[in-house]
């Protein structure tokens, strides 16, 4: 199971100081995360990717890359690529020059974003954002894996014989999660192409999350591309630990209470006890993400929201090393403990490939049989 970090890379003042940093500082920060991440031992660093302020990822792939160059084993996704408001031919081209920077250490998560006027800034109709989805998606699956590619849809110019370049490292297109907080039909996308689903799950009661991961599993085995328990799910969360955990909560709560994303609302405690937000011991964060398999069955991914909220960088470091020293290595023995052979580990390049010569043997095989 991989483990690791997710970033939306928020420009919000230190409530505890009221200090904003720069947008250069936000993604300094964002690269030392990212570094942290690998040296702890964590499997997944993920940016996601925003057009307005208060954010600054607006191009995953220049940080992915550049993040590339000073790693050697973490794996670089993004959470989210909007599906919506980006050329499929760009996403099809950016992200296999990624993946042989990267020497294959890439995926992706699409998404269609939560942000209404990023669609007329980029020429679309929110109202359009699942038929966008459905339209995009369709095209960049087919630009990985057909050379020569004619298409017509509604929404782009069409295409006649065009072949995106690079061609995806090995001949292996990327993996692609596909990410929601609350629309079934991204479920239904990802279980039609076999692919993954991410739930975000840091907003919502986990009754939401079972119900949609149940969804996805069904309808992928209904698809045909296997046991419902063989589908690929990837869950989001968010922890804040101290040794103690009263220090944990007195720390941490003047950066929820004005927390662009949940400030103003519930209390803190409220919002822990209906999501998974937890905000305590690394013990207890154990205690609770080892839990979420009863929720979902066994998944893939399990990936944190660490940076969030003005928390200086310095405390978001000190955090990795907890996670990565003291949670993280209990939670994979807890996740293994069980595990049914038949369910698979999550994605790489490195196993994609294999499989993908696997069944090109057995083809050849079958081919030459007397």
């Amino acid at each position: 199971m991989q483990f690791g970090v997710f970033s939306v890379g928020d420009v919000t003042p230190d409530p505890t100081t009221g200090r904003t940093p720069s947008e250069a500082e936000r993604i300094e920060a964002m690269v030392a995360i990212a570094l942290k991440t690998e040296e702890v031992g964590l499997d997944v660093f993920a940016t996601g990717e925003h057009h307005n302020p208060p954010f600054v990822p607006s191009s995953p792939t220049t940080l992915l890359g550049y993040i590339a160059a000073r790693t050697e084993r973490v794996i670089l996704s993004t959470a989210t690529t909007l599906i919506t408001t980006n050329d499929p031919v760009k996403i099809a081209e950016d992200y296999a020059m990624l993946q042989h920077l990267a020497d294959g250490r890439v995926d992706l998560m699409l998404g269609r974003g939560n942000t209404a006027p990023v669609y007329p800034w980029f020429g679309y109709d929110m109202r359009a954002a699942i038929p966008l989805t459905v339209e995009h998606y369709g095209l960049l699956h087919r630009l990985w894996r057909e050379e020569a590619v004619d298409w017509e849809g509604r929404f782009r110019t069409p295409l006649q014989g065009f072949t995106a370049t690079p061609r995806p490292l090995d001949g292996v297109p990327p993996f692609v999660w596909h990410g929601s907080i609350r629309s079934p039909e991204v479920p239904e996308i990802a279980a039609a192409y076999g692919d993954g689903f991410f739930h975000n799950n840091i907003f919502w009661p986990m009754r939401h999350t079972t119900q949609m991961v149940a969804l996805y599993r069904r309808r992928f085995e209904e698809h045909g591309h296997g046991a419902a328990d063989q589908a690929i799910v990837g869950l989001g969360g968010q922890v804040f630990m101290r040794e103690n955990s009263q220090d944990a909560v007195r720390e941490f709560r003047p950066y929820f209470d004005v927390a662009p994303v949940y400030g103003h609302g519930p209390s803190l405690e409220e919002f822990t006890a209906q999501t998974p937000l937890t905000v305590g011991s690394p013990q207890q964060v154990i205690e609770r993400y080892a839990g979420m398999r009863d929720h979902v069955g066994d998944y893939q991914r399990q990936l944190f929201l660490m940076d969030h909220a003005g928390l200086p960088l310095r405390t978001v470091l000190e955090q990795l090393e907890m996670l990565g020293g003291e949670v993280v290595p209990v939670l994979r023995d807890e996740m293994a403990t069980g595990r049914p052979p038949h369910v698979p580990d999550a994605p790489t390049h490195e196993r994609l490939k294999a499989e993908r010569d696997a069944a090109e043997q057995d083809v050849l095989r079958a081919d030459t049989a007397p």
